[in-house]
């Protein structure tokens, strides 16, 4: 049960959902956190649920599911139309992952899409691996007083009791990660959220060898302080492609899902000018060269920057491994507006060390396009800089139950690899409407 537990493959999985409610109910229901349930469940329980044949027809039939579904990589839609592909994973950053409830490291609409992207990256058989930050505080919860005002509450988590582990190395050992700051390095540690097929890395700053001052600095989603915010994204770039390497994982692209985590360019051109001794020019083409960037809201507010005197001494101890000076780093963030002393907007400096860019709908690519343009003065006028890839999201974690078992009943257990096709409006057309509305009345 515990493996099971320690893979979000249950999230998006009712069968396994149930067998855990069916465990224990009201602890389910409390939590909705199979680990915390497995924690806390009396053996006594445990040993009349062995003697229960229902239970057990259960137990033995996800379990074979949940092995199948591990052990089918090579009948994934991605071997299917690339069998021979044979380098590394995509390595994808977010700053927010929606996998579950009980793994509250998410806000809102880019958690919800990054975590979507990691189920379905998982069903299709992408090489796949996430990076992000483990929140102990997570993002705040809403209560409303007596009073009638909203509160923010900031919950603690205790890592141990969700379903994340540390990362280990060849050794047995946690993977700790040093970023540098300032004059000094903050360590980090590396827990796995196994999402199916795909690992999710989580970096958790709050270690007894950092400064108390820097333990906090993973606390909070979207802290409120620049700096402290700025440091965050300083954490999950360097440290992401540190924790990769770490691991012994060498990506055969990078994914930027919005510019929080752009400064991992800086750690990826340090890696190859340090292993190709190249200049900063050409290491920069080389990392253009395989990285794609996903632009999400055109306002000021979507587009995160720093004003340049705070920026400046972050930038400065990378000066000598890039062999390059921190005005060439600041140019790469400038969102070229003319004013003097520009701050480091990190969606053109993803934009700029990118070779691939999309917005997230057909209307998104027009704005944002318009909106960053002119930083690509050689471009055509007839070539978008920023190309359209409308959201989708991974349908087995939001189709309802009774759509569910509409398809089922008319497919069979295949239903979820015809939607896979292009055909899939066809196979949704053949449904009588009769039948498509009852299952939406009674959702």
């Amino acid at each position: 049960l515990y493996d099971l537990a320690y893979n979000f493959w249950w999230s998006w999985t009712r069968e396994a959902r149930q067998l855990f409610s069916s465990i224990d109910s009201d602890s389910w229901a409390r939590y909705r956190n199979p680990v915390e349930l497995l924690l806390n469940v009396e053996r006594a329980q445990l040993e009349r649920l062995v003697e229960n044949t229902t239970f057990m027809d259960s137990y033995v039939g996800v379990q074979r599911a949940f092995r199948g579904y591990l052990a089918g990589n090579k009948d994934t839609w991605f071997r299917r139309r690339f069998p021979d592909y044979g380098a590394g994973p995509f390595a994808y950053f977010s700053m927010e992952y929606a996998i579950a409830t009980c793994l509250r490291v998410y806000s809102g609409g880019l958690g919800v899409l990054s975590g979507d992207h990691c189920k379905t990256a998982s069903d299709l058989g992408l090489p796949f691996v996430a990076l992000g930050l483990l929140y102990r505080a997570g993002y705040f919860r809403q209560a409303i007083d007596a009073d009638g005002f909203q509160q923010h509450i900031y919950p603690e988590y205790d890592f141990t009791r969700l379903p994340v582990r540390p990362a280990m190395d060849g050794r047995g050992r946690d993977v700790i990660v040093r970023v540098p700051l300032p004059g000094r390095e903050v360590a980090a540690k590396v827990w796995v959220a196994q999402v199916g097929r795909v690992p999710l890395l989580l970096l958790d700053t709050d270690l007894h060898v950092n400064d108390p001052a820097d333990r906090p600095i993973a606390n909070v989603l979207y802290v409120r302080g620049r700096e402290m915010r700025l440091v965050q994204e300083v954490l999950l770039g360097i440290g992401g492609v540190r924790a990769l390497a770490a691991l012994g994982i060498e990506p055969a692209a990078w994914h930027i899902n919005e510019g929080h985590s752009a400064l991992l360019q800086l750690e990826r051109l340090r890696q190859v000018i340090s292993t190709e001794d190249v200049d900063f020019e050409s290491a920069l083409d080389l990392i253009k060269a395989n990285t794609s960037f996903t632009t999400h809201t055109p306002v000021p507010a979507g587009n995160e920057q720093f004003e340049q005197a705070m920026v400046e001494r972050y930038l400065e101890p990378w000066v000598g491994p890039l062999r390059t000076e921190t005005g060439r780093l600041m140019a790469l963030g400038s969102a070229d507006h003319g004013e003097p002393n520009q701050p480091l907007n990190l969606t053109a400096l993803a934009l700029r060390t990118s070779s691939y860019a999309n917005a997230v709908s057909r209307l998104n690519a027009e704005v944002s396009d318009n909106m960053w343009r002119h930083l690509f003065p050689e471009q055509p006028p007839e070539e978008p800089v920023i190309e359209p890839i409308t959201n989708g999201v991974h349908l087995p974690t939001w189709l309802g139950t009774e759509i569910r078992a509409l398809f089922r009943r008319r497919y069979g257990t295949d239903w979820f690899d015809e939607l896979m096709e292009p055909a899939a409006w066809e196979f949704i057309d053949e449904i009588p409407d009769e039948e498509l509305w009852a299952a939406h009345v009674a959702q």
